[in-house]
């Protein structure tokens, strides 16, 4: 099953919702208002997308949080974990693989 996390329903999360929708795809939504995410989590999807698209470097969030000068990728889950604001949006995983953002093109391959 896949998973489609989000802050809240920014325009992209609309759209992948509306991919999935479409194409009758069974989706697990998680509103990260309501629930964390995990570290462990967020490793896989790191691992799976990289740095750069999973945090949002221009976020008010991520330029206030203290972390980011240490260069420690773990304490900046820990924090991402606490504070989902600095994450892009939304978080799409099947299984161990994972996309950030509106990815229609990966999607489509989950679900041949």
């Amino acid at each position: 099953m896949i998973q489609l996390m989000y802050l809240k329903r920014g325009f992209d999360t609309q759209k992948a919702e509306r991919y999935f929708k479409e194409r009758r795809v069974p989706v697990q939504t998680v509103d990260l208002a309501k629930a964390k995410l995990g570290a462990r989590v967020l490793e896989s999807v790191l691992r799976e997308v990289g740095f750069d698209a999973l945090f949002d470097q221009s976020s008010a969030a991520f330029k206030e949080c203290p972390s980011r000068y240490s260069g420690n990728t773990r304490a900046l889950l820990e924090a991402a974990a606490q504070d989902p604001r600095m994450l892009r949006m939304p978080i799409a995983r099947n299984g161990q693989r994972a996309t950030v953002g509106y990815m229609p093109e990966v999607w489509e391959r989950w679900t041949e």
